[in-house]
Formats: C-alpha cells, sequence, structure tokens
C-alpha cells in the first residue's frame, strides 16, 4: 500500500512538472523560483493551517505559528519585509503536487524528510526545523499504558502520512495482531472521530498530539503515551532541480540558527552591528557579501533577526516557554546544550 501511493504522488508529480513546463506563466529556462518570486513581489507558502503552535489562524484571520515564522523569515530575507508572504493551506495529501506544479514557491508544513520523499517524490529539504517523533493519544480512563496494551483497538490515522506505515511498523514488532486502523482525509476528521468515540485512539506526531490535546473539550481527560515510534524530522521543502532557491530556503533556515548561537536577537541586533567579531560582521552581511553569492542582499541576515527573530525566540514564542504548550528544547536545543540544532559557517 505503501509502495502505491509513493508512485502514485511520483506520479503526481512528474504530470505536474510537466503541465508547469507547458504552462505560459511557467519561468524560462534557467530561471530560478527566486527570479519568479522576485518577480512576483512575494513569496507563495504551503502551510498547515489547522496546528496550533506551528500553523494556524488566529480569530482575525491571521496566521500564526513556528513553521509561519519560517515563511516570514524568508520574506525577510528576499524582500526586506517579513510581511511580503501569501500563505496557501495544504492538506496532507495537497502538499507534494502543490510543490510540483508550482502552486507554492516552498512548503513549510510540518513535513518529515523521508528517503522516498527525497528522492520518488522529487523534494529537497532544507534543514530541519523541529525533531519530533510519532506519539499515541488515548483516554486516560482507557487503562493503556503502552502501545502493548492496544490489542482490539481501533487507531485513528490521517492518510498521506508516513504515521500510518510507523505505526505497523511498531506494533508489528510488538507482536500485536488484534488492532484496526482507521484512516481520515485530514486531521480535523481523526480529532473528530477520536472525540466521538468511533476510535479508540490515535496517533501523529508528538508535538501535533499536544497542540491538539489543546483543543479537545476536555484537554485533561486524555494522556500521551511515552513510547515514541519513529523518528520526524520536520522542515522546509522546495521542487529538486533548482540549487539556487534551495541554497536560499536552507540558508534563511540557518541565519536564525546562527543568530542564536551567537546569541543575537530581536532586542540586541544593534549591539551587535559594527562588531570587530570577523564571525559576527561576516554574518550581519558587513563583509565578503555572503548576501550576493545567494542573491539576496547583503544584511539578509539582519532583516531576519530584526524582524523574526533567532531561532531560540521563534521556539519560545510558538511552543516553548513564551507560548501555552511550554515545551522544552529537548533535543531542539542548541549542540552546545545537547540538542541537534546546528549550523554550518557563514563564510
Amino acid at each position: 500500500m505503501r509502495k502505491s501511493l509513493v508512485a502514485f504522488l511520483s506520479m503526481i508529480m512528474i504530470l505536474s512538472a510537466a503541465l508547469v513546463g507547458c504552462s505560459s506563466t511557467a519561468s524560462n529556462e534557467g530561471d530560478s523560483i527566486l527570479d519568479r518570486v522576485k518577480e512576483r513581489g512575494y513569496v507563495v507558502v504551503g502551510v498547515n493551517d489547522k496546528l496550533p503552535g506551528f500553523g494556524y489562524t488566529d480569530s482575525d484571520g491571521t496566521f500564526k505559528g513556528f513553521d509561519i515564522d519560517f515563511a516570514h523569515a524568508l520574506a525577510a530575507a528576499i524582500f526586506g519585509d517579513a510581511s511580503k508572504v501569501e500563505f496557501r493551506p495544504l492538506s496532507a495529501s495537497e502538499r507534494f503536487s502543490a510543490v510540483a506544479s508550482g502552486d507554492v514557491d516552498v512548503l513549510i508544513r510540518n513535513t518529515t524528510w523521508t528517503t522516498s520523499r527525497d528522492t520518488d517524490v522529487g523534494l529537497n529539504f532544507a534543514p530541519t526545523t523541529f525533531y519530533d517523533g510519532q506519539g499515541m493519544m488515548v483516554r486516560k480512563n482507557s487503562g493503556v499504558k503502552s502501545l502493548k496494551d492496544l490489542d482490539g483497538m481501533t487507531i485513528g490515522v490521517e492518510s498521506g502520512t508516513t504515521t500510518e506505515l510507523n505505526l505497523t511498523d511498531q506494533l508489528e514488532a510488538l507482536g500485536i495482531k488484534g488492532y484496526k486502523i482507521q484512516t481520515f482525509d485530514n486531521a480535523d476528521a481523526v480529532v473528530a472521530a477520536y472525540e466521538a468515540g468511533s476510535i479508540d485512539a490515535w496517533t501523529t506526531d508528538k508535538s501535533g498530539l499536544i497542540s491538539r490535546q489543546s483543543t479537545l473539550s476536555n484537554p485533561n481527560d486524555h494522556k500521551i503515551l511515552n513510547d515514541t515510534m519513529s523518528k520526524e524530522p520536520l522542515g522546509p521543502a522546495v521542487i529538486q532541480g533548482d540549487d539556487k532557491w534551495f541554497d536560499v530556503v536552507k540558508w534563511v533556515t540557518y541565519a536564525t540558527i546562527e543568530a542564536e548561537e551567537l546569541g543575537i536577537t530581536s532586542k540586541n541586533i544593534d549591539s551587535f552591528l559594527g562588531s570587530d567579531d570577523p564571525v559576527v560582521s561576516r554574518f550581519l552581511g558587513e563583509q565578503d557579501g555572503l548576501g550576493g553569492f545567494l542573491g539576496l542582499p547583503d544584511d539578509f541576515a539582519v532583516q531576519i533577526i530584526k524582524q523574526v527573530g533567532n531561532y531560540g525566540e521563534i521556539f519560545d514564542r510558538n511552543l516553548g516557554k513564551d507560548s501555552q504548550f511550554k515545551l522544552d528544547r529537548g533535543i531542539n536545543a542548541l549542540h552546545t546544550d545537547g540538542g541537534l540544532i546546528y549550523s554550518p559557517p557563514f563564510r
């Protein structure tokens, strides 16, 4: 079933790419998406609009979240204006074809970097912005303490995601045979079925479970099991074959991380301008012209930090200590604090 899904997505990517090639609106051969974005005057980003903390709309329709802020960082780097973004909400099943067809310039929608998506599906993944793992939510009164207790239960998953395969792998490895998997078109449908009691448990990335638990009618009636079923590195993705655009998305992401490593924040950045430290002055575009190599203004990192903040500020504001979720940084801490977050050198 998984092979069929990958083959189907691959076919969509190939057909979509062919359509893009025939479109009168397609860029000329040799042009980059970066050129198209500059000419248009804003970047089009595929996002999730239903996952509090990562991508959602508030009461006045404004897009907010961890992924949303990386979209704003991209706009700040290209245009010096973080508001130059058009958000396109996409379901899990829509997201890859939207990238292939050029409907979106970049996908920043809690998407896991996997081998098949990096090859058959035709994506290139920028640096991981959030290291996640698949978890399981159950009702506290269910008696379920671990995955081993799910025998005989019905488990909900969202179609078009990695979660179904991960779930099958883990339960079969534990020798559990009596479970039933029920798939749904989107996360809203999974959660609705769980709240209605038509499924006994549901699974997605743990960050998604934490986010969704906050929206349940009685959040304290539910729990997330300690078991972690997979590695889920989440980050931006672009279409293959456009190294110039891929480099921009990569180094904009790295700029947020480098800023945190250097201790530069949206509040103190002015004190770093004119620094005698060559690492700092090079990063902030005061020498060597790294922005020009990327097709960006030399002060692109300054614009990102001033308008959006460094990685730590983005994390804390949306998921961490300054958010309703209060997530610990954990493995999403800087490498100097025992985590996996690390930027290559800007030079």
